[in-house]
């Protein structure tokens, strides 16, 4: 128990570090949905091409097409990263590719960190030797941070993990409230539940835990979201969709986000727990894909588990606005500017 609670004490000071980044770092906000996007064009393509269509289908040419993009996640995110603080393209590209290999967390703290070297040389050395510059500095930097910080997030995700894989050795609710409280706040947190499932290798009762907590999170943050007025109906529609399109704005709000996604995947967690539903694909801890496979491999039992995961999950998306109403949130016009504030600038 104790190692259960050092692990969740973890994941809320990774999350907390998260939320401190996007509030003051400079340009913050811009990196975090920048990392947002790469998270999206990797390991969203890589759900539903190699998990779904590839693995389950046995689409061959599907599964590369989502092993060549889940692999790729640190490339976009230090290709978009940059790009997001106003790095030319050129050199966003050439900081990008020098991170191939690492993860997306690895990616994206190089790719944050060297756009301020990069913008930097760009004012400094002359026209037409900048490009000789930054290729013999900012490159092998680039790449020595990444190196770094590899091993760092990697025991961090395991660590994470860990809490995890202990739960289910406890009991099937303790199980269920845990797996589906983290997975879900993951889910709507940079870390990607996606990618945190497919690092660890999570399959059996636990997979199924965090690809259907995850499928009802999708309920719950469009109510959420609507019932406090966080953003558009766009907005709401994409958080339901896809959390990590919302991750500036999720940042912004971290608490009445992350306390009700608790809540939701923890009562979905304990449903899937209970009716022991089963996914033997990794990875698979995201909307769509997740409730297909979870069907897929356990029929009509695992369809009623979604619904009510659904259920209950739309019921939490109630209690956490019930919980927040009076709370000062952050909106996307605060965050974002409106359209009339963009055309001005």
């Amino acid at each position: 128990m104790i190692q259960i609670l050092t692990g969740t004490a973890l994941l809320l000071a990774v999350l907390a570090l998260f939320t401190l980044f996007s509030y003051k770092a400079p340009h913050g906000m811009k990196a975090m949905g920048a990392l947002a996007n790469a998270a999206c064009a990797s390991f969203l393509v890589e759900a539903f091409h190699a998990s779904l269509f590839g693995t389950q289908m046995g689409i061959t040419f599907l599964q590369g097409v989502g092993d060549a993009s889940g692999s790729l996640g640190g490339v976009a995110a230090g290709i978009l990263v940059p790009l997001a603080l106003g790095v030319s393209p050129a050199y966003a590209v050439l900081v990008g590719l020098t991170v191939s290999g690492y993860g997306i967390l690895p990616g994206f703290i190089a790719g944050y960190l060297v756009s301020f070297v990069v913008k930097f040389l760009e004012k400094k050395v002359p026209a037409g030797l900048d490009l000789i510059v930054i290729i013999l500095v900012a490159a092998p930097i680039t790449r020595g941070i990444a190196m770094v910080m590899d091993p760092v997030v990697k025991s961090t995700l395991l660590q994470i993990g860990t809490v995890l894989i202990q739960a289910q050795e406890t009991s099937p609710i303790i199980m269920g409230l845990i797996l589906g409280g983290l997975i879900t706040v993951v889910a709507t947190a940079p870390l990607s539940s996606m990618a945190l499932t497919s690092i660890i290798g999570l399959t059996g009762v636990p997979m199924g835990i965090g690809a259907l907590a995850v499928f009802g999170s999708a309920f719950m943050n469009y109510v959420f979201f609507e019932k406090m007025k966080l953003g558009t109906k766009k907005d709401s529609i994409a958080v339901a969709i896809e959390p990590l399109t919302q991750a500036d704005l999720i940042s912004a709000n971290p608490i009445p986000v992350y306390v009700t996604n608790f809540i939701g995947g923890g009562l979905s967690g304990i449903i899937v727990a209970m009716m022991g539903i089963t996914v033997s694909t990794p990875g698979l801890a995201t909307q769509i894909a997740g409730f297909a496979v979870s069907v897929a491999e356990n029929g009509m039992r695992g369809f009623i588990a979604a619904v009510a995961c659904a259920v209950v999950s739309i019921i939490a998306g109630y209690i956490g606005y019930f919980i927040f109403k009076n709370y000062k949130i952050t909106t996307a016009d605060e965050i974002r500017g409106t359209q009339e504030e963009v055309a001005a600038a």
